[in-house]
């Protein structure tokens, strides 16, 4: 059965054109020389994005791949107005990221409830003939065209709004670990790649406090490369203001699965280095308390000789940039030993990522506040495949105007060059 998480739509946006103004001069009875009194014509409808909080995906866009603009009304005689074209509100769900689908150049962002950002700006209307009147022009026999239209093919992606993201291999219990500690109930199962779409949960803290956790389906080496699902879910914790890595406690070597997982974020994105890292061991029930001892003063032993490394030696690793090969983690990780299954470690987990939530290195307030995210455009050498991955690769239609709505009858050739775009 096909999902309800769409986080990747591509869709013709068309902003409405102005209304021409009215060349018009008043003759009536017992006024026969009633001078101009040509109206002006309408503003065209704007594109006009707008953040509601009761959208958590793009569903409700996957069908609808074009959106139009009404056009402005023309000016009348009698100085009449043209109606104004309606703005069209597209609304998505906060954490939504624009980018034009032509040039793969970031567009906006829209990050809270309530934002509207004018997508697509609509035409102004033409001045009709009775505003160019003068002293020695009092008849003038011409009108303003109204100013075109805009149009653009633009992806919407959405990436998810949530203070933890968790990272992991497959079956390294993510979805055990926020079924735990939050009323989210994503699929579990005993084989890899059970999630397929990310899910989220409000956990409760002391005190009537809570955070937002954020699990994505798991990532394997080489998922900078498309290898598993790819990218197609690791954009969704480029916002997270916390990481929180999970390793299982039966891994051979813990470290080194700790490190893939890190290599693979700094080439999918080098800025997500920067963000607060929580290092969980899971499946601890499996362990003995002298094995999770020795482990832990292992890790700790390693942090503190400086041997964790951001990404691997540059041999192992030649496509990451090398001012990336070099260990900007003065700090050691904190380390949590846990147990979903067994309910073991979750409340000092809890404690740990409270803790790093609100350091003041890592304030949340300062992450979501508007400007100081970054986004990268869209990399074009990898666009035409991504669309493919999104089932997004088939052409747009792209209608004439004679499909969208009847066109009146022009009066003369500069109308026509504004008509036809």
């Amino acid at each position: 059965m096909e999902s309800n998480f769409v986080d990747y739509v591509k869709i013709l946006c068309r902003s409405g054109k102005g209304g021409r103004g009215s060349m018009h001069l008043r003759h009536v009875k017992y006024n026969p020389n009633g001078g101009p009194d040509g109206g002006d014509g309408g503003k065209g409808g704007s594109i006009i994005l707008r953040g509601n909080h009761n959208y958590w995906t793009l569903l409700h866009l996957k069908y609808e791949r074009h959106i139009f603009a009404e056009h402005g009304g023309n000016g009348g005689k009698d100085k009449c107005h043209g109606t104004d074209g309606k703005d069209v509100y597209i609304d998505v769900p906060c954490g939504t990221v624009v980018y034009d689908a032509e040039t793969g150049k970031y567009v906006c962002d829209v990050t809270y409830d309530g934002q509207e950002i004018v997508l697509l700006k609509g035409g102004r209307g033409g001045l009709g003939n009775y505003q160019f009147r003068t002293a020695t022009n009092q008849a003038p026999r011409y009108a303003q065209p109204g100013e075109p239209m805009q149009e653009m093919t633009v992806i919407l992606e959405l990436k998810l709004l949530a203070d933890v993201g968790l990272v992991g291999f497959p079956n390294a219990g993510k979805s055990t670990l926020l079924s735990a500690l939050s009323n989210a109930r994503p699929k579990i199962a005993n084989y890899p790649f059970t999630t397929m779409e990310p899910s989220l949960g409000i956990v409760g803290y002391r005190d009537q406090k809570s955070f937002v956790m954020a699990d994505i389906p798991g990532i394997i080496e080489g998922a900078a490369e498309g290898k598993g699902l790819g990218l197609r879910f690791l954009r969704h914790i480029e916002r997270n203001s916390l990481l929180l890595f999970m390793v299982p406690g039966d891994t051979d070597d813990i470290k080194h699965e700790y490190e893939v997982l890190l290599n693979e974020l700094a080439k999918f994105n080098p800025d997500m280095l920067s963000k607060h890292r929580v290092l969980a061991v899971t499946k601890c029930d499996l362990l003995d308390d002298e094995l999770i001892s020795m482990l832990r003063n292992d890790l700790q032993a390693a942090w503190e000789n400086h041997a964790e490394r951001v990404v691997p030696s540059p041999a192992s690793v030649p496509s990451v940039p090398s001012d990336l090969q070099s260990d900007t983690s003065a700090q050691p990780v904190p380390i949590v030993f846990i147990s979903a299954v067994a309910n073991k470690g979750l409340d000092e987990l809890k404690d740990v990522l409270w803790q790093e939530l609100n350091a003041e290195s890592n304030k949340l307030a300062a992450v979501m506040q508007e400007d100081t995210l970054v986004h990268r455009d869209k990399d074009m050498t990898r666009f035409a495949e991504e669309l493919a991955d999104e089932g997004e690769d088939e052409d747009i239609e792209y209608l004439a105007d004679d499909d969208v709505e009847d066109i009146e009858d022009i009066d003369d050739i500069e109308d026509y060059e504004y008509e036809e775009l």
